[in-house]
């Protein structure tokens, strides 16, 4: 098989804060989103492109296409591609944009195509697509909310996604179901069917604090999941920080903060 993609060598490295550093070989390349640069030795240039720099959409009209898809899923028109333009081999490093885990996906190893939520996506090997995955169930897409359109990666090369707080990894068997928060989910194959399932009750619904619905994924395949989405941690870091431009509700009380041990941390 001819490969497309850019052949290249990795390493992850940390704990929670984690980032990834990938050596090029003299002229190959990886394509990153914006903001997701780290570091990058001498010999390696720095080129923004429109849309992901692969050659699924040739010509300007399928480059314009490809790169329009991208803002549906909050993206930007452009990407970031670095180069290794000198010989002998080069390092360019990327991170994750909060605590959490990086993951490799070896495309070859999902038959050239993996689906991940639309903010996954961290770099690529160039010549990687990076699209969207259109639901085409109408429940999905009033009820899916962070689900509704996922991120596509294709090709035969490495791509690197992260994910909040502790992964998970499933293996599902032909028919298997895993019900999951819909914000929970990093990503899985194509061969894995994803739907969207009413919790049911007016009691779960209305008081529940997990929302109306979560995602039904049915195997064969395998599934990312991830214990902390970032939609979840900023809503606690949003609800935890004093509103209004005044003080926190503990300040300026006559306890202050004893009053906040006394009667517990109810601001989550």
């Amino acid at each position: 098989m001819i490969r497309n993609a850019h052949e290249i060598d990795f390493q992850i490295f940390g704990e929670e804060m984690q980032y990834v550093e990938i050596e090029l070989d003299p002229q190959e390349a990886v394509v990153a989103e914006a903001g997701s640069f780290m570091m990058m030795d001498e010999g390696i240039q720095m080129d923004t492109i429109f849309g992901d720099g692969s050659d699924k959409n040739n010509g300007f009209f399928g480059k314009v296409l490809g790169a329009g898809k991208r803002l549906l899923t909050g993206e930007s028109l452009f990407m970031t591609a670095f180069q290794n333009v000198v010989t002998g081999k080069k390092k360019v490093s990327f991170a994750s944009p909060y605590p959490g885990k990086i993951i490799s996906i070896d495309l070859n190893r999902f038959n050239h195509k993996f689906i991940c939520q639309k903010d996954a996506f961290l770099c690529a090997a160039k010549g990687v697509s990076v699209g969207i995955e259109f639901s085409k169930k109408i429940g999905r897409g009033f009820f899916g909310g962070e689900g509704f359109i996922m991120q596509k990666l294709e090709g035969d090369g490495m791509a690197f996604v992260h994910a909040g707080g502790t992964t998970a990894v499933k293996e599902l068997a032909p028919g298997e179901k895993l019900k999951v928060d819909t914000g929970c989910i990093i990503g899985f194959d194509a061969s894995v069917d994803y739907d969207i399932q009413f919790v049911g009750g007016i009691r779960n619904t209305l008081f529940g604090g997990e929302g109306m619905v979560f995602a039904t994924l049915t195997g064969p395949g395998t599934v990312y999941i991830q214990s902390l989405p970032f939609s979840r941690l900023a809503s606690r870091v949003f609800a935890a920080a004093p509103q209004g431009g005044g003080k926190d509700k503990g300040e300026g009380s006559i306890l202050g903060g004893l009053g906040n041990l006394l009667d517990g941390d109810n601001r989550f």
